[in-house]
C-alpha cells in the first residue's frame, strides 16, 4: 500500500527534481476521486531554510527524519554531485534505516548516489542521468548500472534517470502500487504521457575523444570529415602511419572500443543531427552518413539509440522549411 510519502531534502537541492515528486505526490486529488497521500517534506533540521541548486531559492523542511520510520515510500530528489559537498549523514543514515524497515526508496536523478552511500545499491540494478553513471558505477563497483533505461524497478528500490525520468518513475510507482487508473489520472492532470517508451539512449552525446597519439588523433578527426567514405582497419592504418595490429591495439587504448564501433558510433551521431535539422529523406541521410542504405540506417541507429529513425525525427525534429 502506498500512502505516507517522505521526501528526503539535502542542502543543494535540485528544484525540478524536488518539484516532480511533489507534484506527483503531494496534491491532493481527492475531488478527482484519487487517493490522497500522507506527504511530509522532512530534512535533518526541520525549520531550517535549505540551499537549492537554483540562485536565490530555498527550500524549509517542515518534519524531521524521524517521519521516514513509518513512511511507505521514501523520494530522494537530486542533489549536486560535489566532491567538497558530502551528504549528511543523518539523512543517509535515516534513509538506510527506513529501507531496512521496509519502506520503498524512489530516487531521482543523481538521488541515487545518496541511495548508494546508504548502501542500497549494492548487488542490485540502477541507474542515473546518463552524465553520471561512469561516475555511479565507479563509487559503488557492486551496483550494476543501466545507462540506457529511464528508470529501473528492484522492488522496494526504484532509481530513475535524469530530470524528467522521475515522472516516468513515479507514475510507474503508482500504477504498480494502486493500478493504471489512477496513474492514469495522475498523469491527464499533469499533462504528461501515462506511460513513455524508449530510454535515455536517445538523449546522449558522443563527442570526439582526444588523443596523446598525433598521427592517431589526425585519423579521428579525418574519420569525422568523412564520414560518408568507406572505412577499413588497413585504410585506417595506413593514414596512420601503422601496421594495422599497432592501429588497432591504440585505437582501442585511446577511445575504449574498436575503429568499426566508433565509426558506427559517429556515423549514427550525425545521422541524429540530421534528422533533427534537416528533411532529407531516410535514403539521402543514410548515404550522406556513410550507411550506404537506409535499412542499414535503421538496424544501426535502432541498436544505438533505442528507438527508430522516424520516430527520432519525429520527437526531436524542427519544421525546416
Amino acid at each position: 500500500m502506498l500512502s505516507k510519502v517522505a521526501v528526503v531534502v539535502n542542502d543543494r537541492l535540485a528544484m525540478f527534481e524536488f518539484g516532480v515528486v511533489c507534484e506527483v505526490f503531494g496534491l491532493d486529488r481527492t475531488a478527482d476521486g484519487l487517493p490522497a497521500f500522507d506527504f511530509r517534506v522532512c530534512g535533518a533540521q526541520p525549520g531550517k531554510p535549505l540551499r537549492s541548486s537554483s540562485p536565490g531559492i530555498q527550500v524549509t523542511p517542515e518534519y524531521g527524519l524521524e517521519e521516514l520510520r513509518d513512511a511507505d515510500l521514501v523520494a530522494v530528489p537530486a542533489f549536486p554531485i560535489l566532491s567538497d559537498n558530502p551528504f549528511d549523514q543523518r539523512v543517509v543514515d535515516a534513509v538506510r534505516d527506513a529501507s531496512d524497515r521496509g519502506a520503498t526508496v524512489l530516487t531521482v536523478c543523481s538521488g541515487a548516489f545518496l541511495a548508494g552511500a546508504a548502501g542500497l545499491l549494492d548487488g542490485r540494478k540502477c541507474t542515473t542521468h546518463w552524465r553520471y553513471v561512469d561516475l555511479l558505477a565507479e563509487q559503488f563497483p557492486q551496483a550494476t548500472v543501466d545507462p540506457d533505461v529511464l528508470f529501473v524497478d528492484e522492488g522496494n528500490l526504484i532509481t530513475s534517470a535524469g530530470t524528467a525520468a522521475g515522472i516516468d518513475a513515479s507514475l510507474h510507482l503508482v500504477r504498480r502500487e494502486l493500478g493504471s487508473s489512477v496513474a492514469n489520472a495522475i498523469a491527464r492532470r499533469m499533462v504528461v504521457p501515462p506511460q513513455r517508451d524508449g530510454g535515455q539512449r536517445q538523449f546522449i552525446e558522443r563527442p570526439v575523444v582526444d588523443c596523446d597519439s598525433d598521427s592517431l588523433s589526425e585519423t579521428l578527426h579525418w574519420m569525422g570529415e568523412h564520414l560518408e567514405l568507406p572505412h577499413t582497419v588497413e585504410s585506417l592504418a595506413a593514414r596512420s602511419a601503422m601496421s594495422t595490429r599497432t592501429f588497432a591495439r591504440r585505437f582501442a587504448a585511446e577511445t575504449g572500443t574498436t575503429p568499426v564501433k566508433w565509426l558506427t558510433g559517429q556515423r549514427v551521431l550525425l545521422a541524429k543531427h540530421l534528422l533533427e535539422d534537416t528533411d532529407l529523406d531516410l535514403e539521402s541521410l543514410a548515404h550522406r552518413c556513410g550507411f550506404g542504405s537506409g535499412a542499414l540506417l535503421r538496424h544501426h541507429f535502432q541498436r544505438v539509440v533505442g528507438i527508430a529513425p522516424v520516430e527520432y525525427r519525429r520527437r526531436f525534429g524542427a519544421r525546416v522549411s
